[in-house]
């Protein structure tokens, strides 16, 4: 295993964390409510993880990461994850999840359909709530068939999940939704 370096950073949601190693980001960690439940979080999801300073490539990410944050479009599909450890069915996932454009969604069983069989939209749920790089791998674009938002395991829940999901549909290629709106916004979340 590469080894690993991690580092926290602050943005419009709070202290964020990211961890990397000489393969790429192999973990994105949301705010936990203060800086020091964040570290603590990231130290316990990888406890081999040294805290270091980003170098120049991690720190374009990061920037990123606090740009889309801050209500900028942003496109991750440049940066690099290094998911060694994952089952392979979870990286075919990120696969096509990473495909899903900015503004847009899929619903599990749209990916379950991609994947050749409709039946494993549980496993690819599953597969959602084990994403170790969320933001960058967008998970968060991938919503309940019911038209509900579906769960979002990273913290904040599905509250964090709405406020991803109306940043970037303020972007998008589509008209008006309820996404759009941060009143509607609100209303859905606690709905969703």
């Amino acid at each position: 295993m590469s080894a690993q370096q991690f580092a926290i950073f602050d943005t419009a949601l709070g202290h964020c964390g990211i961890v990397w190693t000489s393969r790429g980001i192999a973990g994105v960690n949301l705010p936990e409510g203060s800086e020091e439940k964040t570290r603590a979080r990231v130290k316990k999801r990888f406890p081999e993880a040294e805290e270091a300073a980003a170098s120049p490539e991690i720190q374009k990410i990061i920037d990123e990461v606090i740009a889309l944050v801050a209500g900028e479009k942003i496109d991750f599909s440049h940066v690099t994850l290094d998911h060694a450890p994952l089952p392979e069915f979870s990286k075919r996932v990120y696969e096509i999840v990473r495909t899903i454009p900015i503004g847009h969604t899929l619903t599990y069983g749209d990916i379950a359909k991609k994947l050749g069989d409709v039946s494993l939209s549980r496993e690819v749920g599953q597969a959602m709530g084990r994403n170790p790089t969320p933001i960058i791998m967008p998970c968060h674009r991938v919503v309940a068939a019911s038209g509900k938002t579906g769960g979002f395991s990273a913290p904040g829940g599905v509250d964090t999940k709405m406020k991803l999901l109306s940043i970037e549909r303020r972007h998008g290629d589509h008209p008006p939704t309820l996404f759009d709106d941060d009143e509607a916004f609100r209303f859905a979340a606690k709905k969703g």
